[in-house]
């Protein structure tokens, strides 16, 4: 098979056809609503501190080429909506170009073409994901780049494969920390293809120096301004290696739980990705009687493909979850769902109406899940007339509770803070309001309890704080179970409001007095 063939005309046609579908699907209410989380609103800031020069923040989550690549949007914008528009449509250039590696090396049809890329640009959390301001949408395209990219260096063997495949890697790697999850997965599959070319002619070292060109150049960068030369292999140490619990009392970065990934797409996604969990197993089966399964013997595309997603699955359930984890997975067994269901099994194929058909269904059921998943929580902010109210009310810093969404609406500061005590403080540096921002439900900050049993000033609803994907997302920095994490939700969902404002002065007044005995405790 010649990996260098491109795409034919009806292909191109249909997968262009189905990538102009797919942009009202990622853009819908999108720009109604806030930013949706915590580092999302984070990246937004320091984006705008990177194009006007001030590169203190510029190796967040080691992540250095996303910040570089939006810092010149940031010279022609500050509005917080372009930035999610642009990253949503990036988004769906990675389900692009993963469907065109796929279609072009089995050579779909053009319709089924089209199909693939609408089963993978529907999938419920590759759209819920692609709705924030974060690296998912970069390191998806990154993924899709390298997996093409590595299986052309697998089935032609050559120099300028294997640099093609470390370009790839080096940007993923740039792009965010979790690409070293790749190294083994590539170590794995070079032991297996067992033609010793990186160890030929250099190959492995010069590829080594690519690979590290990035960190010298950007942490020589980091250096001359005013960084620690090692800011960037920093974050990795504290990845692995955090020194003390977070907010949400977490600590560890290893959870052994098998079924939390198994659970999500069995309430979140289709039946299909079970198809293309599971279906490749048989041509496993399949290619080890018939004596093709060895060293250095190819990899049929399936079974390389479902190696990525097996392999992904396997070590993501080593670490703490969230639906992000398999990010890169999701469209791979969308794409395996349709490759089984569409090849011969003993010589049989399913009818190609039947085929449409079935995969109709399977693209309705996608759309029924985004609307109960993700639209049934797009509403207009309230953050909007949170920033007003505190405008009419004289307005200043403002302190909100873990949560940072309202900075894109509020002139002034806005700051974080994870403990009522810090209000106390914050009131003699003229803070004078605080927003019980629902977000602490979300990330399971429990150190609000005094605040929120007190009256608030105003109030307002924010549905999408409610969202069960936005919990589930976060138990990553909560360490809390799938089952936990959905307990959690259902308990915020009772709440009939997600944002109040309170005056700090009253409050801690109210606390003085309760230590001094002189008022009884709110319950």
């Amino acid at each position: 098979m010649n990996s260098s063939l491109p795409l034919s005309r009806p292909q191109s046609y249909y997968l262009g056809l189905a990538l102009l579908l797919l942009v009202p699907v990622r853009l819908y209410g999108l720009t109604e609503g806030a930013l949706p989380d915590f580092d999302s609103v984070r990246n937004w800031q320091i984006v705008q501190e990177v194009a006007a020069g001030n590169l203190r923040h510029l190796f967040r989550h080691a992540s250095p080429l996303f910040m570089l690549l939006y810092a010149p949007v940031a010279w022609l914008t500050s509005d917080y909506r372009v930035f999610l528009v642009l990253n949503a449509l990036l988004a769906l250039v990675a389900v692009g170009l993963l469907a065109a590696f796929i279609a072009r090396e089995t050579r779909l049809p053009g319709w089924q073409t089209g199909l693939l890329t609408l089963l993978m640009g529907t999938a419920t959390f590759l759209t819920y994901g692609g709705r924030d301001f974060t690296m998912s949408a970069g390191s998806l395209l990154c993924f899709a780049g390298l997996l093409a990219a590595y299986y052309q260096r697998l089935r032609q063997p050559s120099s300028t494969t294997v640099y093609r495949a470390a370009i790839w890697l080096l940007l993923g790697l740039s792009f965010n920390y979790k690409f070293l999850l790749t190294l083994p997965i590539l170590t794995v599959l070079e032991w297996w293809q067992a033609d010793g070319l990186l160890l030929r002619r250099g190959h492995w070292w010069r590829v080594g120096l690519l690979l590290a060109a990035p960190f010298v150049v950007l942490s020589t960068v980091g250096w001359l301004a005013g960084l620690r030369w090692y800011a960037w292999l920093g974050v990795y140490y504290n990845v692995l290696f955090p020194g003390a619990a977070n907010a949400a009392g977490r600590i560890a970065t290893l959870h052994l739980d098998l079924l939390y990934y198994l659970r999500f797409m069995l309430d979140f996604e289709s039946w299909l990705v079970w198809v293309g969990l599971l279906g490749p197993l048989a041509l496993l089966g399949q290619q080890w009687r018939a004596g093709r399964l060895g060293r250095g013997q190819p990899l049929p595309l399936e079974l390389y493909v479902a190696i990525w997603g097996w392999c992904l699955l396997a070590g993501m359930s080593l670490l703490l979850k969230a639906p992000r984890g398999l990010l890169w997975a999701y469209g791979l067994w969308y794409a395996l769902g349709l490759l089984m269901l569409a090849r011969p099994w003993r010589g049989r194929r399913i009818p190609a109406p039947a085929l449409l058909m079935l995969v109709l269904l399977v693209l309705a059921g996608n759309l029924y899940r985004l609307q109960r998943e993700v639209y049934a929580y797009v509403r207009p902010t309230s953050y909007p007339a949170v920033a007003a109210w505190l405008a009419a009310h004289g307005g200043g810093p403002v302190a909100s509770t873990v949560g940072l969404a309202l900075a894109p609406f509020h002139p002034d500061t806005v700051r974080s803070i994870v403990s009522e005590q810090a209000l106390t403080t914050l009131s003699h540096r003229g803070y004078r309001y605080v927003v019980l921002d629902a977000y602490w439900r979300v990330t399971n900050v429990q150190q609000f309890d005094s605040l929120r049993r007190q009256p608030p000033l105003a109030a307002w609803p924010e549905p999408s704080l409610t969202s069960p994907l936005l919990f589930l997302e976060h138990s990553e920095f909560t360490g809390l179970s799938y089952q936990q994490t959905l307990h959690l939700q259902q308990q915020a969902r009772q709440d009939t409001a997600q944002l109040r404002v309170y005056e700090i002065s009253e409050y801690v007044q109210l606390q003085h007095d309760v230590g001094a005995g002189l008022a009884p405790a709110r319950r």
